[in-house]
Parts: C-alpha cells; sequence; structure tokens
C-alpha cells in the first residue's frame, strides 16, 4: 500500500496531497477576507457617512476617486490586500501555494461580482485595483512566508529520533 505522505527529491519538507486541507484552507481564507473588507468598508462608511450597501464589495461603478466615498471604497481594498497577505502567511504558510491562493481568492470574486451584476466586469478602475490587489497579496504573503522558511534550522534536534 502506497503512503499518502511523500518527500520530494531536494526539500526539506513532507508533503502530501489532501485536497480537504487546500478546500478548508481555501474557504478560511476566503471567509477571513471577505469579513475584513466588510469591516474595513462599515468603518469607511461610517467616516464618510455612506450608507452601508453590498453595493461597496461587489459593484463596479462604486469604484471611482471622484468623492470620498470611492476613494474609501479603494483605500478598503487595498487595505484588505494587505491583511490578505497575512492571511495567507497564518493560514497557508508556503510560498508556492501564495500565488494559488490570491488568484483564487480574485477569481472567485470575479464570479461574484459577476454574478451580483449581471454583467462581466468592463470597467477599467475594478481591473486595475483587483490585479493590483491580487499583485499585493501574492508579493507580500511570498515575503512574508519566505522570511519563515529561510529561517535558520535549530541545530539540538539534529539528534532526535525520526520515525519514518
Amino acid at each position: 500500500m502506497m503512503s499518502k505522505t511523500k518527500k520530494l527529491r531536494g526539500s526539506f519538507r513532507w508533503t502530501a496531497w489532501d485536497p480537504r486541507l487546500l478546500v478548508a484552507q481555501m474557504a478560511a481564507v476566503q471567509a477571513l477576507l471577505y469579513s475584513s473588507l466588510a469591516l474595513l468598508l462599515a468603518l469607511a462608511q461610517d467616516l464618510t457617512g455612506a450608507p452601508r450597501t453590498l453595493d461597496h464589495i461587489f459593484a463596479y461603478h462604486e469604484l471611482h476617486v471622484r468623492n470620498s466615498e470611492g476613494c474609501s471604497v479603494i483605500a478598503s481594498f487595498v487595505l484588505n490586500a494587505i491583511i490578505g497577505a497575512f492571511a495567507l502567511w497564518l493560514i497557508v504558510g508556503r510560498t508556492k501555494l501564495c500565488l494559488d491562493f490570491s488568484c483564487t481568492f480574485h477569481g472567485i470574486h470575479l464570479v461574484a461580482c459577476w454574478l451580483y451584476n449581471g454583467s462581466f466586469p468592463a470597467t477599467l478602475s475594478w481591473w486595475t485595483l483587483n490585479v493590483a490587489c491580487a499583485s499585493v497579496t501574492c508579493v507580500a504573503a511570498e515575503f512574508l512566508c519566505l522570511r519563515t522558511e529561510l529561517q535558520a534550522i535549530p541545530l539540538s534536534n539534529i539528534g532526535a529520533k525520526v520515525d519514518l
């Protein structure tokens, strides 16, 4: 019987294909990022006096720089991208998976916006903001994960018994 766990050649990590873990991590990242975005937008709407609405999360026409309401929505998305990097670092913790999880989150957001609006997003501001946020999330998360992965390996565990 083959073991589900295997060691990759040239790698110190034990890896396993675990679809349940990946789905759970993706659900956790989605929930955390949408929750933090909703909280940031609620705070921004309180500051600008704008009404609370799902349009700020999903509607294309809300992304503009014509007034403080639109600027606060954009700022909330950018801050959420930074929070997303920390979420990927804490939940996923692998540099190799940051691009996958960042693109998956924004791909699901694309589908959600498409369904909410009833049409495919065609505004340059929506695409620019979402591509920029996906990039910030991915690069910052990769930086955080890489710093963790490159930490020195403690030598005190070398003599420890390894069960294979």
